[in-house]
């Protein structure tokens, strides 16, 4: 099984979409990725949801509905950077009008609730995104740190190779397959729906932040019961950030209750990997073949490039 449809890689001149169809975010958490993009060679077109608000969101579902279509349909922008996640994408990409979309495909970038957004085009149009920092995540402190570089990497197409550490929880083994997933909850929220991914032959990966030990339980199981592990090639675990037990506690913990989710499959499992909700936040082409391998010194994940930049390899 090859690659979906990955859409054209960036060139100096192209331009970058921003928007927000999630929650809030302020123009000041923008306005340095504006300029960063800007000094990689990119032009920059800002929605009209950046900076504005409407209760928990940055617009109403017909304002951030609005500007996202209009960043689907611009033949100019060539990738979508998103503002920021929180929630609020699932509320309005079914009235989305992908038509366009699917005869120029472009990069969609984000992570956290736009994995609503990566699982639906994977889902119902076999085209792959980036799972990746949202504006918020540009700063002076971070512009040249290898997370925000990668997002320009994976962009313009370079051949990535993360390497990570190994943990005592991993299961060995090496396979290929089209990389998937994302944000927890979100897989979770979305089994059932038209929006739900197809896992064969896939090594899905997960990610999630703030969430109680039962309640990770309890998602991995809806994947599970819904058949969603029954054929992966392999489970690539990112960061869950600020887990929380109960009172009385779960008796298991997070690397337990993963390695529970995937008993009886023999499967390689990953952890470790640095993605996520920390700063460590590497960008992850999602719909696109690699190579996972996971060894007893650590893991190594790697795409093929297109040589549209210099080859990179990332620790």
């Amino acid at each position: 099984m090859g690659n979906l449809v990955c859409p054209p890689f960036l060139k100096p001149g192209d331009t970058v979409g921003i928007t927000c169809p999630a929650g809030y975010v302020p123009w000041e958490r923008v306005a340095y990725s504006v300029e960063v993009l800007q000094r990689w060679g990119f032009k920059v077109r800002v929605g009209n949801t950046v900076g504005t608000g409407t209760n928990y969101f940055s617009g109403t579902d017909a304002e951030r509905l609005a500007d996202l279509q209009a960043m689907l349909d611009d033949d100019s922008v060539r990738a979508i950077l998103m503002g920021r996640g929180g929630y609020g994408t699932s509320r309005i990409v079914d009235q989305l009008d992908f038509s366009k979309f699917v005869q120029a495909p472009k990069w969609l970038c984000g992570f956290s609730d736009i994995t609503a957004l990566h699982s639906h085009v994977q889902a119902r149009f076999g085209i792959a995104s980036l799972h990746s920092p949202m504006c918020g995540a540009f700063s002076p402190e971070t512009e040249y740190n290898p997370y925000i570089q990668s997002i320009r990497q994976a962009l313009c197409g370079a051949a990535l190779t993360y390497q990570f550490a190994r943990s005592d929880f991993n299961r060995l083994g090496t396979v290929e397959g089209i990389v998937c997933g994302g944000n927890l909850a979100l897989l979770s929220h979305l089994t059932g729906s038209v929006s739900q991914l197809d896992t064969t032959d896939k090594i899905l990966f997960i990610e999630d932040i703030g969430e109680h030990l039962y309640k990770i339980d309890r998602m991995l199981l809806t994947l599970r019961r819904s058949g969603q592990f029954s054929k992966l090639k392999a489970l690539l675990v990112g960061s869950f950030s600020d887990v929380e037990d109960t009172e009385r506690p779960f008796g298991a913990s997070l690397e337990e209750i993963v390695l529970g989710a995937v008993a009886g499959l023999d499967i390689p499992v990953a952890f470790g990997f640095p993605c996520g909700h920390e700063a460590a936040n590497f960008a992850l082409p999602l719909g696109r073949m690699a190579k996972l391998e996971v060894r007893e010194s650590g893991s190594v994940l790697s795409f093929v490039g297109e040589q549209v930049m210099p080859n990179v390899s990332i620790f």
